[in-house]
């Protein structure tokens, strides 16, 4: 199997590396994820400006890398049309250090990347977890869902989007499919103000965690340390049969 990934927070981020490693179990590896921190650019390409792209020594045995200056939309564009010999046969997003879920997968570069390849006619995952330091049950559990669901007969205006709970692995309480996306954002929008002195302000956005979600989404999971297993539908694509 030929393997892309990608990512929003940037090459150096500890979950695009976990996930190079665990896939290394599955087939051939090319990373291409961002020079930089691209969190919430959602789909977003770069028009008006170079898009720089560099040779990358990574630190997992048998993977290609690439950095790019631009977008998470962008490194998939970049690693399909200039650095990818042939196609790949799936696409891997993340592993995001914070959930896509609920109305922040409308602002994901993480799930914007896999939409991308998603557009391009490859099957493609969005993962995510809580943060970026403990890594027990994305270990676990992350080739044996991937295995799953690539067995799946997803439509192709679908991706998969896998979140796993900030808990240790025997907190985790295994795994609940088909969750759909809460009507609400898992931190709530809150800002902290700055005035200045010629009348202009300055916002800070630190968010509020929410503390409860409707049952069957994917929030109600993780609140309650499941991991969520869910399919995001790009109604631009519609239907498309392969």
């Amino acid at each position: 199997m030929r393997i892309l990934i990608v990512n929003d927070d940037g090459i150096k981020a500890p979950g695009i590396r976990k996930l190079a490693e665990l896939s290394m179990q599955l087939g051939e590896v090319w990373v291409v994820a961002p020079k930089s921190q691209c969190s919430a650019m959602s789909q977003r390409i770069t028009l008006f400006e170079d898009i720089e792209v560099t040779p990358e020594c990574y630190d997992v045995d048998g993977v290609r890398a690439y950095s790019v200056g631009g977008t998470p939309a962008d490194c998939v564009k970049v690693a399909l049309e200039f650095l990818m010999p042939e196609k790949p046969d799936v696409v891997f997003s993340g592993i995001n250090s914070g959930y896509n879920t609920g109305i922040d997968i409308l602002y994901s570069g993480t799930v914007g990347a896999a939409m991308e390849a998603l557009a391009n006619g490859i099957r493609s995952f969005a993962f995510s977890n809580k943060n970026d330091t403990s890594w027990e049950t994305a270990d676990a559990y992350l080739i044996s869902i991937v295995k799953e669901l690539l067995d799946e007969n997803l439509s192709m205006d679908r991706i998969w989007n896998v979140n796993f709970p900030g808990c240790k692995l025997s907190e985790c309480k295994g795994i609940l499919r088909d969750r759909i996306p809460a009507k609400h954002q898992f931190y709530q929008d809150d800002y902290v103000r700055t005035n200045h002195a010629d009348g202009s302000f300055s916002l800070r956005s630190k968010g509020v965690m929410t503390e409860k979600a409707e049952e069957g989404t994917d929030i109600s999971a993780l609140l309650n340390n499941f991991i969520s297993i869910g399919s995001v539908r790009c109604a631009a694509l519609g239907y498309q049969k392969d």
